[in-house]
C-alpha cells in the first residue's frame, strides 16, 4: 500500500484551466483524474481569479487592491478583493455539488508566500519581498487564511481521505537568486537566504494535510522545500538536467513524492502514453530506485496550468496524464 494519500498510477492536474465555465471544469477533473481530482481555476474571468489575486482573498486582516502597477495592499478591502472572494465561493459551491458521494483524496492549490511577496506591492509601492517585517506578517496571515480554507473544503468534500495542498511557488528560485526586480523595474531586490526561505514557506503549511510544493521554474530548490517540510514536489519534467538528478535523487531518499509534467500545458500534438510516461521511467532508471516504488512514488500531471489551453485539450491532456500513469506499474526494465 503507498505511503502517499493516493494509490499507485495516479494523475491530476497542476490547477488552472481555461474558459470561464467553473462548473464545467470541475465536471472534467472529476471525470479525468478520478485518483487525484482538483479545485481548478479559471483565471479568463479576470481580475480576482488570477493566481495571485485567489489566495490574497485568503489573508486574514490584510485587505488587496488592484492598481496599474498590480495587487497592492489597502487600508480595507474593496471591489476587487470581494470579487476574489466571490470567484471563490462560486467556485466552492460548484465544487460541493461535483463533489457528492465521492471518496478519496482531494487536491487544492494556493499561491506560495514567496511568489506573494514577489508580487504584492506595499501601500507606498515597493514590493513585500523588499520588507522582512512585511514578509512575516504575509506569511502569518496566509498561515491563518489557508488553515481555513482547508477546512472549508474539508466540509464541502465530507468524502475526502485526505486533503492534499499544492503551494505555487514559480517564483521561489528567482527570490533565491535575487533576482526579483524592484517595484522601478531599475535594481533587484535582495536574495533571500534558504534557511529563511523555508522557515517562511513552513510556517504556512497546514496541520493534518499532505502537502506539495509546484515550481515551474528552474532551478527547483529541493533542499528548502525539505527544510519546510513539503510531503512532495511538483516539476515540469523538461526542465530537469541531469545536473538536476542528484538533487532529485535526495530528496526521493527524503521522502519526497515527485509530481512530474508530462504534457505540454498549451495545445500541441499529444504522443502516446508510452511517451508520455516514459520521462518518468528514464528517471527513475538512472536514480537506481526499484521499479515496483516508481507508481506510488510519481504522479503524472501536466507541465503547468492548463489556462493556455483549450477546454478539448484541457480535457485530453488529463486523459491522456491518466492513462500513461498506469505505465508506471510496468517494469522499466521491459
Amino acid at each position: 500500500m503507498s505511503e502517499y494519500p493516493w494509490g499507485e498510477a495516479t494523475a491530476t492536474g497542476i490547477g488552472s484551466h481555461p474558459g470561464e465555465d467553473h462548473a464545467e471544469a470541475v465536471r472534467v477533473v472529476f471525470g479525468e483524474v478520478p485518483a487525484l481530482p482538483y479545485l481548478p481555476e479559471l483565471p479568463a474571468r479576470g481580475v480576482g481569479a488570477d493566481m495571485v489575486g485567489r489566495t490574497a482573498s485568503l489573508l486574514v486582516e490584510l485587505a488587496v487592491e488592484v492598481q496599474p502597477s498590480g495587487w497592492r495592499f489597502a487600508d480595507r478591502p474593496g471591489r476587487d478583493a470581494r470579487r476574489a472572494r466571490d470567484h471563490l465561493r462560486r467556485d466552492l459551491d460548484a465544487l460541493e455539488e461535483a463533489a457528492q458521494g465521492y471518496e478519496g483524496p482531494f487536491k487544492i492549490q494556493v499561491a506560495g508566500p514567496w511568489t506573494l511577496a514577489s508580487a504584492i506591492e506595499l501601500r507606498h509601492g515597493d514590493k513585500t519581498l523588499a520588507d522582512p517585517g512585511a514578509v512575516r506578517d504575509l506569511v502569518a496571515s496566509l498561515a491563518e487564511g489557508l488553515a481555513a480554507h482547508v477546512a472549508d473544503v474539508r466540509g464541502r468534500v465530507p468524502g475526502a481521505s485526505a486533503i492534499v495542498v499544492q503551494v505555487d511557488e514559480p517564483g521561489l528560485p528567482a527570490v533565491l537568486a535575487g533576482t526579483v526586480p524592484t517595484a522601478s523595474g531599475f535594481g533587484r531586490l535582495a536574495a533571500v537566504e534558504a534557511p529563511v526561505a523555508g522557515d517562511r514557506l513552513g510556517a504556512v503549511l497546514p496541520e493534518g494535510v499532505f502537502t506539495i510544493a509546484h515550481c515551474c521554474a528552474a532551478p527547483v530548490p529541493f533542499g528548502v522545500l525539505r527544510q519546510a517540510g513539503f510531503g512532495g514536489a511538483s516539476l515540469d519534467a523538461s526542465l530537469l538536467r541531469r545536473r538536476d538528478e542528484d538533487a532529485v535523487g535526495e530528496a526521493v531518499e527524503a521522502g519526497l513524492a515527485l509530481f512530474l509534467g508530462v504534457v505540454p500545458g498549451v495545445v500541441a500534438p499529444l504522443p502516446d502514453v508510452g511517451v508520455v510516461a516514459r520521462p518518468a521511467v528514464e528517471l527513475w532508471r538512472r536514480l537506481g530506485f526499484p521499479s515496483a516504488t516508481l507508481a506510488s512514488r510519481v504522479v503524472l500531471t501536466p507541465s503547468c496550468g492548463l489556462a493556455g489551453a483549450s477546454p478539448d485539450y484541457a480535457r485530453k491532456a488529463l486523459a491522456r496524464c491518466r492513462r500513461a500513469a498506469l505505465v508506471l506499474r510496468e517494469d522499466p526494465g521491459d
